[in-house]
């Protein structure tokens, strides 16, 4: 059999209550000009504050550089900026969940390990609008899940440019949420319970002329600009926009600086600033699916709230500033026991074969290309594992309530440490258990 690996998903091996759960999302959308990674992003993931009490990051980028050739040779490799969040958040204790791109568009997802044998239902999706669809400089890519059993579908955007594009804006958009992710049964972008919408969304500031904008920007009298703002505008007129939420405007808007600056534009052009990178979303209302006089199951429903919406002016290496939102999610868990435990038996060192013992739930749908990684503590991806078994070519014992399955000795790390197993669901393309931290002897 072939080496395994599928950079989807992943589980862990503890039973939860079926008390309401918090998980605290930060997200992130930078149209980051083809520039590389900055030398450091702290404060855009808001590591001193929040520390590792996020649960999930969500990290959008537009104009990731996506000359042919680094295009291409993406494909096969991680880009830089992927390599550089992975960098950041791997000895955190984040995975990389999940990503998709499609030429300068990025979505990564990190979660913390903890999460990793409730999340399941991966897909990911890209609709090109640009050039008639036919070359992806715009668009839409997607990411859909399911967190503890709830549907989260996350868009991140760069629709078409310039002040009197707002109706192409609108239908690239409308053609995005009708896109269809692969596979049987997973709802369209719009069923999802909860959808968040972001990205360089490019809608401007209407009517007003640079110097007034400009003006009401230095007095930081923002909300004289909010009514003239496109999206503002089209979320009154436009029905299939009207059940999208974002925050109040409450930061300069992001677009267009001089490099390295917090100076609005000073070249020829002169482009009139404008809040172009938004965080918006939609929480599925529950009366959609009621019948007449029944009411909706409130207990599986889940609730949102922004804990905070800025800017970071700090960032300099493109001409958008990058914008974040931490969000609060609470819900009921709908899944609360994983799919597969497993522990390693006995002592673990190179000098002998290893054991592993693991038990599934009767509905887990296994397969003999299942496998058991052997991974660091910092692990990035699902692909970054030490080495690993193949749960039906090295079983070695088998009862009612669990199996045994070895690794050999050779492949264990002489020099030791700590490390996790994880065990890899082939139907699910997902991680469905994780073990507890533990001892490999020098």
């Amino acid at each position: 059999m072939a080496s395994p690996g599928s950079e989807d998903a992943l589980q862990h091996s503890e039973g939860l209550s079926l008390t309401d759960l918090e998980n605290l999302l930060h997200l992130v959308t930078w149209n980051v000009g083809t520039a590389s990674p900055p030398p450091d992003v702290t404060s855009l993931l808001q590591l001193n504050s929040l520390g590792t009490t996020t649960d999930m990051y969500v990290i959008g980028l537009q104009e990731v550089n996506s000359k042919i050739t680094t295009f291409l040779s993406d494909l096969a490799f991680d880009d830089p900026w992927s390599i550089f969040f992975m960098t950041v958040l791997s000895p955190l204790g984040y995975m990389k969940l999940s990503s998709v791109r499609m030429q300068g568009l990025l979505l990564l997802i990190f979660v913390k390990h903890v999460h990793l044998p409730f999340i399941r239902d991966i897909h990911t999706h890209y609709t090109r609008t640009g050039l008639y669809g036919y070359w992806g400089n715009k668009g839409g890519v997607s990411i859909r899940l399911s967190l503890f059993g709830h549907t989260i579908c996350f868009m991140n955007c760069h629709l078409p440019a310039h002040i009197e594009n707002t109706e192409q804006r609108l239908d690239d958009f409308e053609k995005i949420l009708e896109m269809q992710f692969e596979g049987e049964g997973i709802p369209s972008p719009l069923d999802h319970e909860l959808l968040f919408w972001f990205g360089d969304l490019n809608f401007r500031i209407a009517d007003y002329g640079i110097h007034f904008v400009r003006e009401s920007i230095n007095n930081r009298r923002f909300s004289l600009l909010w009514e003239k703002d496109q999206l503002n505008m089209a979320k009154k007129k436009e029905a299939f926009l009207k059940e999208f939420k974002e925050g109040p405007l409450l930061f300069k808007p992001t677009y267009k600086f001089d490099l390295y600056s917090d100076v609005y534009d000073t070249s020829e052009k002169k482009r009139k600033p404008a809040w172009t990178d938004r965080i918006l979303w939609k929480v599925k209302n529950n009366s959609e699916t009621s019948k007449e006089g029944e009411f909706p199951e409130e207990e599986n429903s889940i609730s949102i709230s922004l804990t905070n919406y800025f800017s970071h002016m700090s960032y300099g290496i493109s001409d958008h500033k990058p914008v974040t939102g931490t969000f609060k999610l609470e819900m009921k868990p709908l899944v609360s026991d994983p799919l597969v435990t497993l522990n390693a038996e006995g002592e673990w060192s190179a000098e002998h074969d290893v054991l592993i013992r693991y038990s599934a739930g009767p509905e887990f749908p296994s397969s003999a290309w299942d496998w058991i990684g052997l991974f660091q503590m910092n692990f990035r991806h699902v692909k970054d594992y030490v080495t690993y078994a193949w749960v039906e070519d090295d079983e070695i014992a088998s009862n009612r309530d669990s199996k045994q399955v070895y690794m050999s000795g050779s492949e264990i790390p002489k020099m030791g440490g700590e490390f996790l197993l994880c065990y890899y669901s082939n139907n699910l393309q997902s991680i469905v258990g994780i073990s507890e931290p533990f001892q490999v002897i020098h």
